[in-house]
């Protein structure tokens, strides 16, 4: 899956990592894979096992079929020794199965014989035993089966989708479960031509011993179950022992296909972490028989090192009207990725007239998927309504806001768009030829001796223009509602730049879209990129406002499908919405803002649905060139991209996993800088709580008033939320010294209007614990500790807490002080709705100041109107920025530093980090500081040059959106051009650390052009604003310019 070249190879095209001395200094592999068919002798994978005691037992069971009593005794031997001889039964099922469950099976067959028989036709005859072990040991199904078609009814139909259910999907390396099926030879009775259909799941039995490492890589047989051992050829041995290393080295399913000599078989063998995907197994039927292909045997093996392998021994159906074996093989194998990707996909169904391969298929799932969220659901009457209502005005805000939601949830739901799908079979393929037009690799072809089935197919549609295709959508469709699902398709496929959707082999589906689709009266600020991925057990977006851009990754997750349903509606709008909130905060560095969102399924495990969603997207940044596993892909976009990924909610653990995973697949230059957010000690991250790197923005907002005003710390009365415990609580405690009143958080509320004791907050921000430990000893007698558990608590005052939380939940708003500093706390905890809880009675405010730490802690509306009531208030996107500074830095080292540098000088040695990082670490701090306090002064500076007309939350903002502007206006000029300038700036720009270690030249020649001209702009757009305010002159910056290059 890397795209590398740096790997060893030992010889039969395996892929061996090289040896690693610590999780990082390691020798990026390459997965080459032979993709060419493999022959091999036409001699059997596996040994069938011979039951010796099989006479004996059957002479038992006809004793016991005839004891029972419900077949005549003189039919009683003829009807077991059919069951025996005539059926073609493997040996397997006589030595597992027990007496009783064999007799009943028998007579269970005798009873469809007879059924059968009263409908006067032969070929109704069902055949459907089953025993399930209650003991979790496996289990038996056997049943009448027509080779090379899926059933849609009778037992066929659920048996193997069963399997997949009850024991596959579930198997761990703990608890795994293994599966051989056969399709009989002999047929049911003298009179009924089927064939009977066995199942075999047994429990595996693993070595207790740990897997033997052979060169660092696994040995099969130190992982293998005991009955596969016993029954596997030392032919299927090496054959999945070279699968095996080939799916420990690489993220992606391994699929290899080998002729049979001398005959028409051809074996697909399947490799793929176990887990990595569900319901595969079910849907592979479906794949094959839809070219009109049976299998004669399958098994499924697992492994107690995670890997599972699929073997499938596929044969042509006779005389069937279908594609030669010889040609669907390569078919089978490249739809097999796919069904990897989305093997639960409601359009792709049995072969039938209005059926859709699973390419086309797959495509429909994309689509559908794509419908749920930009169909354009607004229409005239929101934009008629959002003209008369005012969007400054709060109230109106919200009517506008609730009316926008509805009309969401209203116009068109999920399955409202599947049934226009399902309606329009040929629409659909038409779109997908349109769309394949355009993205399927032609290289492909012409590298390969006959074109593939998907390309003779799209050679036998005659594709449409644009204009000819939405004409006959136009003209084929009964109402708007269906048109404008099938135009969100028509959308699609202009709008896609790149995918991996023709990748040989993927986790998840992946597409870079050009966001120019989005209307504006719904997202005014056009996203500069956008990557859109699905998977069978998640969604998500990626959205970035700047080529140069980055942000946090969050995984939203729901607690049932109601809110589910909700998530899944947002999931965009929030996306968008962090995105751009992140881009106010990103003012003076070179990245601009960027989020994603990561939505799974219920139950879904969070940590794969990330993990598949990072390799999705690297497979856009990476070009393929591992013929059979990664090619090239048609690149409408044209420039190489590079993202940066930081941590959001749910996955702070999952930076290292991203950036090593990066460096695999051979981001050989940008894997450092990948991620921010990395550990400290293994990857050279720059952790923000341990340095305090928010806080210290924070801070300068907070000293800036005190100096501004004339105030003594230890006079002033705080109150805090966001305790001890976490980043931003711990640090303001430690780096403050006032009078702190209440601290709020997630255990409860612990007050003294006399003031907390300072030593006891310290000695809970130094062990990082919540106010429910603060010792109440160290109260005075009006002082109080109410914890989210108590119930009926009496305070000093006389008040009775009925309930702790909801006491805790209202907390922020009973307290007086003369700062409030928000450092944790649900988004928009004072709202519309509750803001003027912070005013008395009097009309005078609860705070004289307010410095938000917490993100989102006040909606815009309650910001303007305590500002209105004479509170000096500082916003979030001003306050807190010190942790986008320091992971700016963090990606910058990334970039300067070649890979040796960077393991020499960020990761620590012995648990120690190097002289370098410390002094790296320093310079982050003072950048922080000194940003923080020339933006505070900027803000202050303008708003008393208004005299207060304007309040300063309107002023922050107005600063972020001048500077962005006027960055990407300098990104586009020519003043980057002037070569002296820019060297002046980026000395500048670039920590003195840095410089001082790599030297300007070599910084310039490493760090991409892009990466320089956003750095470029955004320093000389932030020095010029803050030194000449929001509304300088031209005049001024021409000064301003003319001294760049000292």
């Amino acid at each position: 899956m890397s795209e590398s070249p740096a790997s060893r190879s030992n010889g039969n095209n395996l892929a061996v990592p090289a040896q690693r001395p610590s999780l990082v200094a390691a020798a990026s592999s390459a997965y080459n894979s032979d993709s060419s068919i493999h022959r091999i002798k036409n001699i059997p994978g596996y040994t069938t096992p011979v039951f010796k005691g099989k006479e004996e037992q059957r002479a038992l069971i006809e004793n016991e079929v005839a004891a029972k009593g419900f077949i005549p005794r003189e039919l009683v031997p003829g009807e077991v020794n059919w069951f025996y001889s005539n059926l073609g039964i493997d040996d397997t099922y006589f030595q597992n199965e027990s007496r009783e469950v064999i007799s009943d099976h028998i007579i269970a067959l005798f009873g469809a014989k007879i059924l059968a028989y009263t409908k006067h036709d032969p070929s109704k005859l069902v055949i459907d035993l089953e025993r399930i072990d209650e003991d979790g040991n496996g289990a038996t199904f056997i049943h009448s089966s027509a080779p090379g078609f899926t059933t849609t009814e009778g037992p066929g139909a659920v048996c193997e989708a069963r399997i997949d259910e009850l024991f596959l999907d579930n198997s761990t390396p703990t608890n795994a479960y293994r599966l051989e099926t056969f399709r009989s030879t002999g047929s049911i009775s003298a009179t009924a031509s089927q064939q009977l259909r066995c199942y075999f799941v047994t429990k595996c039995s693993f070595p207790s011993s740990p897997p033997k490492l052979v060169e660092g890589k696994t040995d099969i047989r130190s992982v293998s179950d005991s009955s596969f051992l016993e029954k596997a050829t030392e032919n299927t041995l090496n054959i999945y022992q070279k699968v095996m290393w080939n799916v420990e080295a690489r993220y992606g399913p391994v699929i290899e296909v080998f002729e049979v000599e001398g005959t028409r078989e051809r074996r697909i063998v399947i490799g793929y972490k176990m887990g990595g995907t569900s319901r595969f197994f079910s849907a592979l039927s479906n794949l094959y028989h839809f070219y009109s292909l049976y299998s004669a045997r399958k098994y499924v093996e697992q492994f107690s090192n995670g890997v599972t392998i699929i073997s499938m021994y596929l044969n042509p159906l006779p005389s069937a009207n279908a594609p030669p074996i010889e040609h669907s093989i390569f078919q089978v194998m490249k739809e097999a990725s796919l069904l990897f990707c989305l093997p639960d996909n409601p359009y792709f169904l049995p072969k039938s007239p209005g059926s859709h391969a699973v390419q086309e298929a797959t495509y429909a799932y994309c689509g559908w998927i794509f419908a749920q969220h930009f169909c354009n659901r607004l229409g005239p009457a929101y934009l008629q309504l959002k003209n008369v209502l005012n969007e400054n005005d709060p109230a109106h805000a919200e009517v506008l806001n609730d009316i926008k939601r509805r009309f969401r949830e209203e116009t068109f739901t999920r399955e409202s768009i599947a049934q226009v799908i399902h309606a329009h079979p040929d629409l659909i393929r038409l779109l997908y030829v349109n769309f394949a037009m355009t993205h399927y690799p032609q290289s492909d072809e012409a590298s390969s001796l006959m074109p593939t089935l998907s390309y003779q197919r799209l050679q036998t549609v005659q594709p449409l223009t644009d204009e000819e295709l939405y004409d006959k959508i136009r003209r084929s469709v009964p109402n708007k509602h269906e048109l404008q699902v099938l135009e969100a398709f028509l959308i699609f496929n202009k709008h896609v730049l790149k995918t991996n959707f023709y990748q040989p082999t993927k986790v998840a589906l992946s597409f870079r879209l050009a966001p120019d689709f989005l209307p504006e009266v719904e997202y005014p600020k056009k996203p500069y990129g956008m990557f859109f991925i699905i998977g069978n057990d998640f969604r998500g977006f990626h959205i970035r406002f700047r080529d140069v851009a980055r942000g946090g990754i969050r995984i939203v997750m729901s607690r049932n499908k109601e809110t589910y349903s909700i998530n899944q509606r947002q999931l965009f709008d929030e996306n968008y919405g962090l995105a751009s909130t992140q881009s106010l905060k990103n003012k003076d560095i070179p990245e601009g803002g960027a989020k994603g969102t990561i939505l799974p399924s219920i139950g879904a495990n969070p940590r794969r649905c990330f993990e598949k969603y990072v390799d999705a997207v690297i497979d856009l940044l990476i070009p393929g060139q591992t013929p059979g596993i990664k090619e090239p892909i048609v690149d409408l976009y044209g420039k190489p991209e590079l993202l940066f990924f930081g941590p959001d909610e749910g996955t702070a653990d999952m930076m290292d996993w991203a950036a090593i995973h990066a460096r695999e697949r051979g981001a050989e230059t940008w894997w450092k800088s990948f991620t921010t957010g990395k550990s400290a000690q293994k990857l050279g991250g720059i952790p923000h709580d341990t340095y305090g790197m928010t806080s210290l923005s924070i801070r300068q907002y907070v000293l800036g008033l005190y100096k501004q005003l004339g105030l003594r710390e230890k006079d002033v009365t705080k109150v805090q939320t966001g305790g001890p415990d976490g980043d931003l609580g711990s640090n303001e405690i430690l780096l403050s010294s006032d009078k702190t009143v209440a601290v709020i958080d997630g255990s409860g509320v612990v007050a003294d209007p006399n003031g907390l004791d300072r030593a006891e907050l310290i000695r809970l921000a130094k062990l990082r614990v919540p106010v429910g430990n603060f010792n109440t000893s160290k109260l005075s007698k009006d002082g109080y500790l109410v914890k989210v558990e108590d119930h009926d608590l009496r305070l000093p005052s006389g008040e009775l807490v009925l309930d702790g939380t909801d006491f805790r939940n209202g907390a922020h708003l009973r307290f007086k002080a003369d700062l409030f500093v928000p450092c944790g706390g649900r988004p928009e905890a004072v709202n519309i709705s509750n803001m003027a809880a912070l005013i008395d009675s009097e009309g005078k405010p609860h705070f004289k100041y307010i410095v938000e730490g917490a993100n989102l802690f006040l909606t815009q509306q309650a910001r303007l109107h305590l500002e209105k009531r004479k509170v000096i208030l500082f916003k979030d996107s001003s306050t807190n920025k010190g942790g986008v500074t320091s992971s700016s830095l963090e990606v910058l080292a990334g970039l300067a530093l070649s890979t040796q540098e960077y393991i020499d000088l960020m990761i620590f040695k012995d648990g120690k980090p190097s002289e370098f990082y410390q002094n790296y670490v320093k310079d982050i701090q003072a950048k922080i500081s000194e940003n923080a306090a020339n933006e505070f002064q900027c803000i202050w500076r303008e708003h008393a040059r208004l005299q207060g007309t304007k309040p300063r939350t309107t002023i922050s903002d107005e600063l972020s959106s001048t500077l962005n502007n006027l960055q990407a206006e300098l990104e586009n000029s020519d003043l980057f051009d002037d070569v002296p300038s820019r060297k002046g700036v980026i000395r500048r720009a670039i920590p003195k650390t840095l410089v001082g270690q790599v030297g300007l030249e070599t910084l310039m020649e490493r760090l991409p052009e892009t990466y320089q001209r956003a750095l470029f702009s955004s320093w000389v757009a932030s020095h010029f604003i803050y030194k000449y305010g929001v509304n300088a002159s031209s005049v001024d910056f021409f000064h301003f310019a003319r001294d760049l290059a000292k």
